[in-house]
């Protein structure tokens, strides 16, 4: 039995933004990581050699909001990631799933369909 059958006259939809934001992704989460990192090592290099309370618990707090800045920034990266390999299986070519008729809801049948009637409906394997 063939698994993976194709769909006769079926063919791939023309790629979009998709492949164009694909091929992006790892150049935005390097760019989403580096600049708020890049932010946040000239906070610590303009700031005073020895901080009071106040300035070293802004600086703290000052990573904790980078580190949670980059942390979202990831995961929308991986969200778009997941849509783009979505968007991607969508488009490409049919397969058959099943060569089975499907029996309308507003007309249910009076009885079970017997298996020769049920074969005449597949599709003819080849």
């Amino acid at each position: 039995m063939n698994w993976f059958k194709k769909i006769p006259h079926h063919y791939r939809a023309a790629s979009g933004l998709e492949w164009r934001l694909w091929r992006k992704l790892p150049l935005i989460a390097l760019a989403g990581t580096a600049l708020p990192l890049l932010c946040l090592v000239a906070l610590h290099l303009l700031g005073e050699p020895v901080p009071d309370a106040a300035e070293a618990r802004w600086l703290q707090m000052m990573d904790y909001v980078v580190g949670g800045v980059i942390i979202f920034h990831w995961s929308m990266v991986l969200t778009v990631g997941i849509g783009c390999v979505i968007v991607m299986v969508m488009k490409g070519p049919g397969y058959v799933a099943d060569g089975y008729r499907v029996s309308h809801s507003d007309q249910p049948r009076a009885a079970y369909e017997t298996a020769e009637e049920a074969s005449a409906h597949r599709l003819p394997e080849s």
